[in-house]
């Protein structure tokens, strides 16, 4: 039975970007940025998300964080839902970035669960409540094991969403394409599932999920779009085929820690330069060459 904490539409759907934060000679490159932003809405992108993993947040000062934020929120003026980033394993940090992000204007925030730490899952709780408190606006739970070694257990998930309206919704990076069902039943239609495994995007989505946030629409931002449109639309071959077409893209995006491979298909398509911040680094030759590869045979240019 449809779970009722969350009934209705998810408020966040559809093909939506983790942006790269483009640099030239370590500083931000706010003019490619721009030329990113206004890219990806013309290509029918959903959504966009500053400053998350993919944009290298963990190697962004406080001001540069917020720059980024700001000039992403001032270009797209309005045109596409906002999720920023303000994920951190301090809570007062993640606290003071997306309060900004809420006086900024976004329409979101992402908030990682915290690495290094371990906490428990009341510890998740009482943080994600805090960060929910200090954004004023709908709290995205960014859950990705790999990467921060704890899960979001489901009934964390349901407990923050009875406690806390502006708990919205989740970007799930766990690969489980039975959760969305799951959930649905817990929490109800409502709560945005955001799968965050471009993999997994199509199955998400016939799980009963409503969208992506994507490494990979920063350079096939189109064919995703598309995707999700032909599903939305109930043209299942349609998206299946563009899920069959860039099933190889998906694995060149991530052939070594990501943003390296993204960052290096961005500059072979004229974005911006692939340079990236230690200590992430340069990607092999041997990279180059499955990234290059995937955007020859997906015809992207």
């Amino acid at each position: 039975m449809l779970g009722t904490i969350r009934a209705g539409k998810p408020k966040f759907t559809g093909s939506m970007t983790a942006l790269i934060t483009p640099f030239d000679d370590e500083k931000l490159d706010l003019n490619s940025f721009k030329k990113i932003v206004n890219t990806q809405i013309e290509n029918g992108t959903d959504g966009l998300v500053p400053v998350g993993t993919t944009g290298e947040s963990p190697t962004l000062s406080h001001e540069e964080h917020e720059k980024v934020v700001e000039v992403c929120i001032e270009i797209n003026a309005g045109r596409v839902p906002i999720i920023a980033g303000a994920g951190s394993n301090s809570t007062s940090e993640a606290c003071k970035l997306a309060s900004h992000a809420g006086k900024s204007g976004a329409d979101a925030v992402l908030v990682v669960t915290p690495y290094y730490n371990k906490p428990t899952q009341a510890g998740l709780y009482s943080h994600f409540m805090s960060v929910a408190d200090a954004a004023k606006i709908p709290l995205i739970v960014y859950d990705i094991p790999g990467r921060s070694i704890i899960p979001v257990h489901d009934e964390t998930l349901v407990r923050l969403c009875e406690n806390h309206e502006l708990v919205s919704g989740i970007k799930d990076a766990t690969a489980d394409i039975s959760r969305p069902p799951r959930l649905l039943n817990l929490i109800g239609g409502g709560f945005s599932q955001l799968s965050g495994e471009d993999a997994t995007a199509l199955p998400y989505l016939a799980a009963g999920g409503h969208g992506c946030i994507s490494v990979s629409s920063n350079i096939a931002s189109k064919l995703l779009a598309d995707m999700h449109d032909f599903w939305n639309e109930g043209n299942y071959k349609g998206a299946f085929e563009i899920h069959l077409k860039l099933i190889n893209f998906h694995d060149a995006m991530f052939c070594e820690s990501s943003p390296g491979p993204v960052k290096y298909a961005a500059e072979k398509i004229g974005l911006c330069k692939s340079e990236a911040r230690l200590p992430i680094v340069e990607i092999s030759d041997v990279s180059k060459g499955k990234v290059v590869n995937a955007i020859k045979l997906c015809n992207i240019k």
